[in-house]
């Protein structure tokens, strides 16, 4: 199983149709969303492209290939615009001999991770800074945000399988790989 990870899309149905198309050419299985999909939250500019509706539209053309968790600037009326379900706390996935643990980051996250996360992997979004850090307990990784990125430029997503993490910007460069031990 691939997946494609990517975090708060804020509303931008310029950034969403980007990573769908991203989604098709990396020929994933599944597309996880770690929150905050389509309001762009009080403390955040409006990103580009900014179309609640549209980015909708967009992301139930792949419902049935589609998760997502809850975000902290998620709500109830925005799960009544999606047709795939988002208002779970977390996922757990199964990467075979580790498990991920995977939430939009403002209740856990890398200074307060679940106990469940021990020996796996730790996923999350919120800070819009794409991350990968091996802590002593767990790998930590976070794909950033393609609307409105907080880091050095990195405007991407995070594909994750069995073997490992590998983060790319939306043009599909890859900038970072951790193979997962």
């Amino acid at each position: 199983m691939k997946w494609m990870i990517a975090s708060d899309l804020h509303g931008s149905a310029y950034w969403c149709e980007k990573l769908l198309e991203a989604f098709e050419r990396e020929q994933a299985d599944r597309l996880i969303l770690l929150g905050d999909i389509l309001y762009h939250g009080p403390r955040n500019p409006l990103p580009e492209g900014h179309d609640p509706q549209r980015c909708a539209a967009l992301l139930n053309s792949v419902k049935e290939r589609t998760v997502a968790v809850r975000g902290n600037c998620d709500a109830s009326i925005d799960q009544v615009m999606l047709q795939f379900p988002i208002m779970a706390d977390y996922l757990l996935l199964d990467l075979g001999e580790k498990m991920a643990f995977v939430t939009h980051g403002d209740q856990w996250g890398e200074d307060a991770p679940p106990a469940i996360v021990k020996g796996g992997v730790l996923v999350t979004g919120h800070t819009h800074v794409a991350a990968c850090r091996v802590h002593p307990d767990f790998l930590y990784l976070n794909p950033g945000s393609p609307a409105l990125p907080k880091d050095e430029g990195h405007r991407g997503y995070l594909l994750l399988d069995r073997e490992g993490a590998t983060f790319c910007e939306m043009d599909g460069t890859v900038y970072r790989e951790k193979k997962l031990d």
